[in-house]
């Protein structure tokens, strides 16, 4: 394999060691690169928090990243591949006892999700990625495109976090921030394409649940900022009295007495005070102080799901006056109905219904889920493994149009492609590629990242990562993506992963 090799000192000062904590690292041998994602719990907390918020909106709103910097051309074939040791394996883990099933019947494998992160250009992308074996069961691999900025700038992506499973903003197994990232020293630092892959050590998963309502006192009530909710109970005269004679939760109990007929004003002896719901129009032209008509406290948001807001309009052009409230419809965040209440004073009557308020604020609270390999198990690592004419087995979530525009995928569930591998090797001088290998396949950006297995098994969904999808080519210039292409696992691969494989990432939440 193509090698630009320093001395030690010259790789240290070219990638900044340091002293202490995760620095930018290179071997001694100029082949092992780590750098940092989320070096330690605080941040990676932050990074949860980013893609969590507003019901999962960033993972939502990331899109499939097709960056023009990978734009090839002048693609040609050249010669054989050149291993520099022994082929070599290592067993996948989490065999799962499937049937044997005829192979056009693809059973996908638990492992593969998609990789999301944070560009340079501050936009949110995905890739397309893997759990695999690990010692701590803690390891993604990707491309390695998909890990360090390949803008020149020699540094890795933010937010960097693996979601297996995942489908229209959900985790099912799941999220998990990467801590480490392993790449070989020339993709790190020259941008090799020919070494475009990665390994990230992740923190144990994080699951929970988005916007969960949470009962409070109406003084925390009042002073939250973020989405909150007033329900009125009916309650027995029994308990009203009981509420009322306790210091703490008087002012949570109240009654009505009379009805619509017996309306009147404030100043009536004994009159009591109601809401009745209005429009956003009406409730904005009434008065602020005390009487019939005037606003009756702050709108109040209620969060509803994106169906819930659907009907409400359908009802609302049925009957207006019952459905007054403003809906807002959102599929990436949070959907919401606004209402309004004006007052309605009425003189005491025999009528009498006793209410309690109920207050309550919606909170994001998260849970550890364990460990990658625990819950989606981990393909097996080959490396050396015959080049020409070899049979796998690709994985990804392809989005991206192809050049003539056309756009045959959604990007919201995995596809595959199966074939032998081309029996020689891809030369891409603009990517400084001499040895790629390649299989045709017309997937489009987003499949990038993802694994490529030797010797899946359809029954167990697993096999061995013997490569990472790199770079989408129109090899025959018709404006169609029609062949994806992989760096050739090699000894040096199996010395990156080893390193990566064998480190350790922690928890988030004990």
């Amino acid at each position: 394999m193509k090698r630009i090799l320093l001395p030690a000192g010259g790789a240290i000062l070219a990638t900044g060691l340091l002293a202490a904590g995760l620095a930018s690292t290179a071997q001694a041998d100029d082949t092992v690169a780590t750098d940092p994602l989320a070096a330690s719990a605080a941040k990676a907390a932050e990074v949860i928090e980013f893609w969590t918020k507003s019901d999962n909106a960033a993972l939502k709103g990331a899109i499939a990243f097709n960056p023009d910097a990978l734009e090839v051309s002048k693609i040609k074939s050249g010669g054989g591949y050149t291993s520099d040791t022994k082929p070599g394996s290592t067993a996948p883990i989490g065999e799962e006892k499937k049937a044997a099933v005829k192979v056009q019947n693809v059973n996908l494998p638990k492992t593969i999700g998609k990789v999301f992160f944070e560009g340079r250009d501050g936009k949110l992308y995905w890739c397309s990625g893997t759990s695999i074996q690990a010692q701590y069961r803690n390891l993604v691999a990707t491309a390695g495109h998909c890990v360090y900025d390949i803008a020149g700038n020699d540094e890795v992506v933010s937010r960097w976090v693996f979601v297996p499973g995942y489908y229209q903003g959900k985790a099912p197994w799941g999220i998990y921030v990467g801590k480490q990232a392993f790449t070989h020293y020339d993709f790190d630092v020259y941008e090799d394409f020919d070494r475009d892959y990665a390994f990230v050590t992740v923190y144990d998963g994080i699951g929970g649940v988005v916007n969960k309502p949470k009962q409070v006192t109406k003084a925390e009530f009042d002073a939250y900022k973020g989405n909150k909710d007033a329900k009125d109970v009916e309650v027995s005269r029994e308990e009203y009295r009981k509420g009322k004679l306790d210091p703490k939760t008087t002012d949570y109990y109240w009654r009505q007495k009379g009805t619509a007929a017996e309306a009147t004003g404030p100043d009536y002896p004994g009159a009591e005070v109601t809401k009745v719901e209005v429009t956003e129009a009406a409730y904005k032209a009434a008065g602020v102080g005390k009487g019939n008509g005037f606003k009756f406290g702050e709108p109040i948001v209620e969060n509803v799901t994106y169906n819930q807001a659907l009907a409400y309009l359908e009802s609302q052009k049925k009957e207006p006056a019952k459905f007054p409230g403003t809906v807002k419809l959102d599929e990436r965040t949070n959907s919401t109905i606004t209402h309004y209440y004006v007052q309605a004073w009425f003189k005491p009557g025999s009528d009498t219904k006793y209410f309690r308020t109920d207050f309550f604020i919606f909170v994001h609270e998260v849970k550890s889920v364990g460990r990658l390999g625990d819950n989606v198990g981990g393909q097996g690592f080959a490396w050396n493994q015959p080049s020409a004419g070899k049979y796998v087995r690709t994985f990804g979530y392809p989005y991206g149009p192809h050049l003539d525009g056309n756009r045959p995928y959604t990007g919201v569930t995995p596809k595959w492609c199966y074939g032998k591998t081309a029996s020689k090797a891809l030369l891409i001088p603009s990517k400084k590629v001499e040895e790629q290998q390649s299989l045709k396949c017309a997937v489009t950006a987003g499949y990038d990242g993802g694994p490529w297995l030797y010797k899946y098994s359809n029954s167990k969904r697993l096999g061995y990562v013997n490569g990472v999808t790199s770079l989408i080519a129109d090899t025959d210039d018709n404006k169609r993506y029609d062949t994806i292409t992989s760096a050739y696992f090699d000894g040096e691969t199996n010395v990156i992963y080893k390193a990566a494989a064998a480190v350790w990432s922690g928890k988030l939440i004990p």
